[in-house]
Parts: C-alpha cells; structure tokens; sequence
C-alpha cells in the first residue's frame, strides 16, 4: 500500500513540473490574435519574429497620400503647307532597262516553259480532242500544266506591271508631236490625229487586259472564256499595231527630222505587223483543219504561228527602247504645280 502511496505521489508532482501551453497575444497598432504555440524553444521565437513583421507590413499608414499621376498630353501636329514642300527625288530609273526587262521577261519566260514542258510532260501537253499525232504543244498547253502556269503567272504579273504606264507615256509622247505640228494641220485633221492617239490608248489597255485574262483563265479551266479572251487579244493586238504606224507615219511625213533610232523603230514595227498577219493568217487555216478534220500535225502548225504571233507582238513592244533611248522614270515630292513649272518646257501634257 505504501508502493502505491508513492507512485501516486511521483505522478502528481511530475504533471505539475510539465510546462503549459498558453496563447501569445501580439499587438502592433491593433491586436491580432495568434495560434497557442509552445513557449521555451528557439522555433517558436522565430516563428513569432515572422509573424510581427508580416503583420507590421499589413498595415497601411493612414496619413500615406497618393501622389496623383500626370497625364501626358498631345500637342495637335500642324499641317504644312503643301507649298513649302522641299523639292525632293526619292526614285529614278533608266525607262529604257524598264522597258527591256518588260518586254523579254515573257519571252524568256516562255521559252523556259516550253523546254520543261516539252521534256518532262511531253504526252500531257500534246494531249488534243482529236487524239492525232503532234509535235509542237501550243502556248495554252505549256502554260497550263504545273509547275509551268505558276512561273508563267508570276511573269505575266511583273509584266503587265509596267505596261499600263508606257502606255500612258506613249500617249503623252504622240501628243507633244502633234502640238509640234498644229501650225501646219488643219483644227480638223488634228482633232481626228487626236482621236486616234486616244483609240490607240484605248486598244493598248484592252490588249494588256486580254492578256491577263488569256494567262489567268486556262483552257483547262474554262475554254469557251479563255477561247473568247484569246480572240480579243488577237483583234486588239493586230489592231494596235496597225493604228501605230498610222500614225507614225502621220507624224513623220517629213522623214528628214527622223534619227536613225526612230528609222529602226518605224521599220522593224512594220516587220513585226506583216508578221503577225500572215502568222494570223496561218493559224486560223490550220485551227479550222484541227477543229473541223481533226488532220495530223494540223494543231502543231497552228501551235507554230502561234508562238510567231507571240514573238511578233513581243518585239513590236520592245521597239520602245528605241522611241524613248535616253528618258528616265522617277519619283519626286514635289507639287503639282511645281512639277510642271519645272518641266514645263520639255516634259509631255500630263493629264
């Protein structure tokens, strides 16, 4: 019994030496409560160091005042004047290299296509509807496969670029010769030469027009459209370089003020015309023995003066390099008004 006595005793005294656990309050401007944590350890003095500098950075001081942000403010840019514009020459270029590289891009161009053509996909491009023998693919059929419609696209696309501007310059170039010669023309037969520039004008931009068109509307796409675009070139074409050497020859009657560039000009586009009329000629005798009698080798004579008609019609464009052998292409800031002031005395009517 006096065992037990002690035990119970021991007991007793070691649950009062236990250390207790008691809530920590911790204020800073205002109370906060914390978890009870275990006092007496290295821990729990770190513990609550991070908790009072957690806290401190809470508060907000009630007197911080916030500094209001500047709003940045736009001017209005003035206009100037566009007369005060500085006279300034921002492009110039040789119109001649322009020309030559319009011109011989599509023929060399089609030269590549029908090498390709002819090599790599020589039964596709001699297919026809009559299924005779052939040896010479037309234009149409070498410009329609792939990869070849794709470079031949992209070339008529750089092609067709420069050619609405020369023929505007050509326009302008045939009436600064006709104000040349109003003294010795009646108002009557001015007024028809007149008409006529603005009817080559006219038949240029529908040859350009039809071109796109015959490149961009494949036989194998659409054959009726591209057949009836096709047919509009030709008739534009032909008519076109006709209504040229008309009217070369109306402004050059007096030949003694020609030079021999002009000479060479005016001589190798009659050349080009004879040429494209008999290869006219040709091709719709040999089209007519294709379509209606289906005879062999018929479609490849037709292809034949169909690549002459295209050379012709190329070169007779190429022939601007000798109208115009020494002008130039340039981009200027400048007025209106300025511009004309400027080149006044030597520069064509520009409308």
């Amino acid at each position: 019994m006096s065992e037990r006595r002690d035990s119970s005793v021991k007991r007793r005294v070691s649950n009062k030496n236990e250390p207790k656990s008691e809530s920590i309050n911790i204020s800073s401007d205002s109370t906060k409560s914390v978890a009870p944590v275990k006092s007496g350890g290295e821990e729990t003095e770190i513990h609550l160091r991070n908790i009072k500098s957690a806290i401190n950075q809470s508060i907000v001081d009630p007197l911080q005042v916030t500094k209001p942000t500047a709003i940045a403010t736009t001017s209005t840019p003035t206009v100037e004047n566009p007369n005060d514009v500085p006279l300034a020459i921002y492009y110039l270029v040789n119109f001649q290299h322009v020309c030559i590289f319009t011109a011989l891009l599509p023929l060399f161009t089609l030269f590549t296509c029908f090498v390709t053509a002819y090599v790599f996909q020589y039964d596709e491009v001699h297919e026809t509807h009559c299924r005779v023998y052939n040896i010479v693919p037309s234009i149409s059929a070498i410009t329609g496969v792939s990869p070849q419609r794709y470079f031949w696209r992209f070339s008529i696309a750089l092609h067709l670029g420069p050619r609405i501007p020369i023929a505007f310059i050509y326009k302008n170039y045939y009436r600064t010769m006709l104000e040349k010669m109003q003294t010795k023309m009646q108002t009557e037969r001015l007024a028809n030469i007149n008409s006529m520039i603005t009817m080559i004008l006219t038949l240029n931009c529908i040859e350009i027009a039809s071109l796109g068109g015959v490149t961009y509307i494949s036989n194998r796409e659409n054959y009726p459209i591209h057949e009836k675009i096709f047919i509009t070139f030709m008739i534009c074409s032909l008519c076109h370089m006709l209504a040229t050497i008309k009217l070369n020859g109306i402004l050059h009657e007096d030949h003694t003020e020609l030079s021999q560039t002009q000479r060479d000009s005016i001589k190798w586009k009659k050349i080009l015309f004879a040429m494209s009329i008999i290869s006219t000629v040709g091709l719709l005798i040999f089209f007519a023995k294709h379509r209606f009698y289906c005879h062999d080798l018929a479609f490849s004579w037709f292809a034949f003066f169909e690549y002459l008609i295209a050379i012709a019609n190329m070169l007779f464009h190429f022939t601007v390099i000798w109208d115009f052998p020494c002008q130039h292409m340039l981009v200027v800031q400048a007025t209106r008004t300025k511009v004309e002031e400027i080149f006044r005395s030597s520069s064509p009517k520009m409308d």
